[in-house]
């Protein structure tokens, strides 16, 4: 979005206490105030980490969230590599991911979203935790991912990148900005990844699924001299990916399961903003998005079209202590099956909503948003979140609670794995509904940076896929409440040229184990996790980093091996060489060597009744990896 098109991810100011503090101004609150001014926590991820990670996973955006507190890049199909972003242990779907505030990827981005984004043009990534339903719908329930764009410089310059693994993948990719003409900048980036199919413990079934993807997005910036500023996006993306048996393999029934999905993606953006007098702005938001899979589960193709349309209008104002802001906005979800059209669906969401800013004195503010969402099938979802801060010295304390809702739709990471064929035909579905809370302490002095986060969320008739037979299944809402509660801490010491970061994560999820027989624990959430990282970094000379990550046991949900996960730890080491313009890389990834199939086969003996032929990964299914390459600045 163009509010920050001029801003320096990395300048400093003094905030009102005379501290040292790094200029970050936020863009998914939409207030546009700076990070840590902001009555809703907001984690962003500046540049800095997101090129650390660019090191580690060139192709895609799933390491680098992967490694941010609070967050877990869940597997949702080891058949295919997918995946989605679990916050504050809710599961995936409740997860909004945005692009410069639009969804570009989707209203519900699928499970292969993640895997097909590249992060060599993101300038920082902005995560709030927590029903985000007030600000952006009802597909934030759980919470918001906003990829903030690099803005172009005054002068033309880029990067490409190079890279390849021992696991015989293969990353290029091309970042170019350039000014235009007179107020307009544009950038372009390119990629291509590859990566070849895996069997790694010889069982004929593919552990890595093998993928060839081509995307490209050019993007435009302008300023005008009144103040009017403009941002147009487009994307095009081309994916073939391959699993399941391979050669003459055979799975425990006797017949070959080749598992395949092509993907074509095109999608765009516009944002424009105008001055209005010296008080305010007018802005107007669109985008639309067309997907289309073919996904092949042995002999049968499932075909199929996503679509996402929104339009959205607001009006903004601000004086010396307050900013609000009002809008209304119009967001359409498709989905045309062409093998099985009993489950097309076709939402439509007008809405209303509002929300303001207010500093009381230096050290308390308030933020308080509410949306009224008319959704076509689900009807009438009002979704209010308050906010409050208080900056007493040295301490930062942050307090939010918010509502929302979730449309359903045939998609859950089921479904989403096994296709469509082996699902009742959806009806009578309600709304799913959460109510999340948190309280935050931070606290900052010299080198050292603490925080502490108390976090817990209750979701009503949460959605749940439930066997009807041995090869058939559907969609209801649970009977009960999902409970999370949980403990989120950071520990971070910067002294340059290095930076320790420690981290810690304690989850207590539960939900209603069906049928009355009481509550169990959400499968795929350890209750403990744990993570250290060591960085040392100076500029112009290169970077060492040492990493290494805990995750404790986990329940798992009809696994014919184990009831529980093993406990393991994931190791790795980052090395970067600057050598002028050049810059030579290598990542030593999972030195432990962990990997799910040492444990137990990843092919089940016999096939689920949703259709799945694989167990939940609850491991790195992938080993050890080594990757290295070379980045060549262009321009300055």
């Amino acid at each position: 979005m163009p509010a920050a098109a001029d801003t320096e991810d990395h300048a400093h100011d003094h905030d009102h206490h005379g501290h040292e503090v790094e200029e970050i101004v936020v863009q998914a609150t939409r207030s546009r105030l700076r990070v840590q001014d902001e009555a809703i926590r907001v984690e962003v991820l500046a540049q800095e980490e997101i090129e650390e990670k660019l090191l580690m996973r060139p192709g895609n955006i799933s390491m680098m969230l992967n490694e941010t507190g609070g967050l877990r890049v869940q597997v949702t199909s080891p058949a295919l590599g997918s995946a989605n972003v679990r916050i504050h242990g809710m599961r995936g779907r409740y997860t909004q991911l945005l692009a410069d505030g639009l969804p570009l990827y989707g209203g519900q981005a699928s499970s292969l979203g993640l895997l097909q984004v590249p992060p060599s043009d993101l300038g920082q990534v902005e995560i709030i935790k927590g029903s985000a339903s007030a600000l952006y719908g009802g597909q934030a329930l759980g919470g918001v991912i906003n990829l903030v764009s690099k803005r172009p410089g005054p002068e033309a310059e880029g990067e490409v990148i190079v890279n390849a693994t021992t696991r015989d993948a293969q990353d290029v990719s091309a970042y170019l900005t350039s000014p235009l003409s007179r107020g307009w900048k544009g950038s372009l980036l390119t990629n291509y990844n590859r990566q070849a199919a895996q069997d790694l413990d010889s069982d004929d079934w593919i552990d890595m699924p093998g993928y060839e993807r081509y995307s490209a997005r050019p993007r435009l910036f302008f300023t005008g001299s009144d103040g009017t500023t403009a941002y147009l996006t487009a994307g095009a993306m081309v994916e073939d990916r391959t699993g399941g048996t391979e050669g003459s393999g055979l799975v425990p029934d006797g017949l070959p399961f080749p598992h395949n999905q092509e993907t074509r993606r095109f999608d765009a953006g516009l944002v424009l903003e105008r001055p209005v007098n010296d008080w305010g702005y007018a802005q107007l938001r669109g985008s639309g998005m067309r997907q289309s899979h073919d996904h092949q589960f042995s002999d049968l193709l499932e075909k199929d079209e996503h679509e996402t349309m929104l339009i959205e209008a607001t009006l903004a104002g601000e004086s010396a202590s307050t900013f609000w802001v009002g809008g209304v906005a119009y967001q359409t979800d498709t989905y045309t099956g062409e093998t099985f059209p009993v489950f097309d669906y076709d939402y439509e969401a007008p809405a209303v909503f509002a929300q303001i800013d207010r500093e009381f004195g230096l050290d308390v503010s308030v933020a308080a948003s509410a949306r009224w969402d008319q959704h076509s099938e689900y009807g009438s979802q009002f979704s209010p979140r308050v906010s409050l801060l208080y900056r007493p010295g040295r301490w930062t304390i942050r307090t939010s609670w918010g509502r929302g809702f979730y449309a359903p739709t045939p998609f859950v990471e089921e479904t989403e794995a096994a296709g469509l064929s082996r699902l009742e035909p959806v009806s009578g579905l309600q709304a799913e509904r959460a109510e999340t809370v948190s309280l935050d302490f931070g606290y900052s002095a010299g080198a050292l940076e603490t925080g502490l986060t108390l976090f817990g969320s209750n979701i009503d008739d949460a959605l749940r896929l439930q066997s009807v037979g041995p090869e058939e299944v559907r969609l209801i809402n649970e009977d009960g409440i999902t409970r999370t509660r949980g403990i989120e801490a950071l520990l971070r010491w910067r002294k340059a040229p290095y930076v320790v970061t420690a981290s810690y994560l304690y989850l207590d999820a539960r939900e209603p184990a069906g049928g009355g027989a009481g509550r169990r624990v959400v499968p795929l959430t350890p209750r403990h996790s744990a993570g250290l990282v060591a960085m040392w970094e100076q500029h112009g000379r290169g970077r060492v980093g040492l990493e290494l990550y805990y995750t404790g046991e986990q329940s798992l949900e009809d696994n014919p091996f184990r009831r529980k996960s093993k406990s393991y730890l994931h190791v790795g080491l980052l090395g970067e060489i600057v050598l002028g313009r050049y810059h030579v890389f290598l990542n030593l990834e999972n030195l432990l060597d962990v990997r799910q199939s040492r444990e137990d086969p990843l092919v089940r003996p016999f096939r689920a009744p949703d259709g799945r032929w694989t167990v939940d990964a609850w491991s790195p299914l992938e080993g050890f990896i080594a990757n290295a390459g070379f980045r060549v600045k262009i321009g300055r």
